[in-house]
């Protein structure tokens, strides 16, 4: 379903209406090029480990383990205001404001490359610093440090990319990232053994030719995406005539910051606790790191569904909000909650019955790893279940801007429960420990999200200052809402 009442050049890409139609219909038709490149990623991710693990050894996978942590917590810098500008894109679609949409795009054009520019730079310099702090296995740290530098020389390409596919589900496109997606995946895939083992004209460059693949499929896609976003006409594209707003807005900054910050910490706060807890499990030894590192690559598949429908909420939520559809906000919330529950569970019981068909995709048969990824899993995969209700309820309320409490709740599960539980008890459980601190932490920030929903006051949260929240008016009781008034007013002008 596409707007027509804003205007537009004819020749531009139109923006997709999420604010009409079935909800759970369109939500999950929405959400499913997001759980396909989601998907993907998980792919890419468990094929680059094949190829390192059948190519290099345990010591290898260690390394990218180990790797993968810092290059996560490095996308979370990122995330939190390319979700913020998902949200204020989202907003303004359904308020039919094209031209806050170009501000934004602006606005967040030029912090992402001040960001990404500073971020490879730093993080080229202090790998071998960070893998230190992260108690790296000593036999893995020269293979991790030549994986992750690379890694962070493509970061540009990386932070570009994740804040345009967000940008675009924004607008209520989230096919295109997903084709682009899929374009950058396959590159890796068939650049990965090719780089690793040096064949054909390719040099031979180990656990970097990993890294190396990734760059080049995430740099070439982007480009590719930019220049079909150009010849589309996409209102995400500047013109020439519009350059003059890669000048920042104020208000759009101070936005992007103050809203984009909380949701960026959640990543961090996930990434932080994750290092944490491999440094935990590198204690035991590259034995016991390879197989967490194998059964959490099985974590991302249960945990794919709940992910997608959390990112469709927030941008299906966004644009309801900024048309001032309301009712259509709850029944969008209850409806991802019930979807993720339903078919995370499946995906679930598939992994369990499957066995160890699953892990022998990121462990060589016979691996001395297998048995204890077996046992990691019987404790922990089940958990990751209820992490729908949370992904779901935090899309909702941040589409609001109410992003400090989901971030209080992720600081609470993680760093008030789920370590100092695999801290105290690990000299009584051993690393059972750590596999059980797992499904509480998971269990306390369900619970603590849906108490929030429920009884929390994001509905009177917004954004930009000059929206008010539900309920309220521009002016007195009586007025009509200054949101739906600036909507009426374009569509005027547009008719005009």
């Amino acid at each position: 379903m596409e707007r027509t009442d804003q205007p537009r050049n004819r020749h531009a890409q139109p923006v997709r209406d999420l604010t009409k139609g079935p909800i759970t219909r369109t939500l999950l038709l929405f959400s499913l090029p997001v759980m396909g490149g989601n998907a993907l990623q998980s792919l890419n991710g468990s094929v680059n480990q094949f190829w390192v693990s059948h190519s290099l050894g345990v010591t290898a996978i260690t390394a990218i383990g180990n790797a993968n942590v810092v290059m996560m917590l490095m996308l979370g810098a990122i995330f939190g205001v390319s979700m913020a500008a998902n949200i204020l894109i989202g907003q303004s679609v359904g308020a039919n404001d094209i031209p806050m949409v170009k501000k934004v795009m602006g606005t967040s054009i030029t912090f992402f490359a001040g960001l990404a520019l500073a971020v490879a730079a730093l993080g080229y310099t202090l790998s071998p610093h960070i893998l230190a702090m992260m108690g790296t296995p000593a036999e893995s740290v020269a293979e991790a440090e030549a994986y992750l530098r690379i890694v962070f020389l493509a970061m540009p390409f990386l932070y570009f990319f994740t804040f345009l596919q967000m940008a675009q589900r924004g607008i209520g496109d989230s096919r295109t990232p997903f084709y682009f997606m899929l374009l950058a995946v396959v590159l890796d895939i068939l650049l990965n053994p090719m780089l690793i083992r040096g064949l054909g004209p390719f040099p031979r460059l180990g656990i970097a030719g990993s890294a190396t693949s990734t760059l080049l499929g995430q740099g070439t896609s982007l480009i590719c995406l930019v220049i079909l976003l150009y010849r589309r006409g996409s209102p995400l594209m500047l013109r020439p005539s519009e350059l003059y707003l890669l000048k920042p807005d104020v208000e759009v900054m101070k936005t992007l910051v103050l809203r984009g910050l909380p949701m960026g910490m959640q990543i961090l706060v996930v990434s932080g606790a994750a290092m944490v807890m491999i440094g935990f499990v590198n204690s035991y030894g590259a034995v016991t790191a390879a197989a967490y590192t194998a059964a959490s690559q099985v974590w991302t598949y249960v945990q794919m569904p709940a992910m997608a429908l959390g990112a469709a909420v927030s941008s299906m939520a966004a644009q309801n909000i900024g048309a001032g559809r309301w009712d259509r906000v709850s029944r969008i919330a209850r409806s991802s909650v019930v979807s993720g529950l339903v078919i995370t569970g499946a995906v679930a019981v598939v992994i369990y019955l499957l066995g160890d068909t699953v892990l022998h995709i990121f462990l060589p048969p016979g691996s001395v790893a297998l048995p204890v990824a077996r046992h990691i899993n019987g404790i922990v995969l089940w958990s990751f279940v209820l992490f729908s209700v949370t992904f779901a309820l935090s899309g909702v309320v941040r589409s609001t801007g109410a992003v400090w409490p989901p971030l209080v709740i992720l600081i609470v599960s993680m760093f008030v429960i789920r370590i100092p539980f695999a801290d105290l008890l690990i000299p009584r459980l051993g690393a059972d420990a750590i596999w059980w601190s797992f499904p509480l932490g998971t269990i306390t920030a369900s619970t603590l999200t849906a108490l929030y929903y429920f009884f929390g006051n994001w509905r009177q949260t917004h954004m930009l200052e000059r929206r008010p929240p539900q309920g309220q008016s521009a002016d007195v009781g009586m007025a009509t809402p200054a949101m739906e008034t600036d909507r009426e007013e374009r569509r005027s002008l547009a008719n005009s």
